[in-house]
């Protein structure tokens, strides 16, 4: 998986090394971090394209992410896609949680699904929570899952 920060330039080291220095470095600083996961997709013609992003919030100084994109020509129905995107971010989590837990930073899983029923995402919603919430992740959908709905998805427009 390649991933690459907000200004374009890759990130040189496996992810779970440059998350472990990205907290150091910030704590080291006296910030107290949050960290934020979401994936968003964007359906394009035949291909899908998902953004998975990890945000790292500083608290009361703004943030930074991490961000992979990946396309794939498999066709999904609108809940096939919105459980791909929650489990592309559970996956991310999941490789990461033990680093989360050793530096004491929060964690959400932040789904791209709309907690109104009236949207099609909603049909989504109960699988997803269950999915995340099982895992033993904190769990946020719209609208305060801004890691999925607002940052990862400006990655894939």
């Amino acid at each position: 998986m390649q991933w690459r920060k907000f200004n374009g330039d890759p990130v040189e080291l496996p992810i779970f090394e440059a998350v472990e220095a990205a907290i150091l470095r910030e704590t080291q600083q006296g910030h107290r971090l949050k960290v934020c996961i979401g994936t968003d997709s964007q359906v394009k013609g035949k291909e899908t394209e998902f953004a998975t992003v990890i945000v790292f919030l500083r608290e009361g100084q703004g943030g930074f992410m991490f961000i992979h994109n990946e396309k794939t020509r498999q066709p999904f129905t609108i809940k096939e896609r919105m459980l791909t995107e929650v489990s592309k971010s559970i996956e991310v989590a999941y490789q990461l949680c033990t680093l989360f837990t050793q530096y004491d930073v929060d964690m959400e899983v932040h789904a791209d699904i709309n907690t109104n029923p009236q949207f099609k995402s909603h049909d989504a919603l109960r699988e997803a929570m269950g999915y995340i919430l099982g895992m033993g992740f904190a769990f946020k959908a719209k609208p305060e899952a801004f890691a999925s709905t607002s940052c990862a998805n400006k990655m894939v427009n």
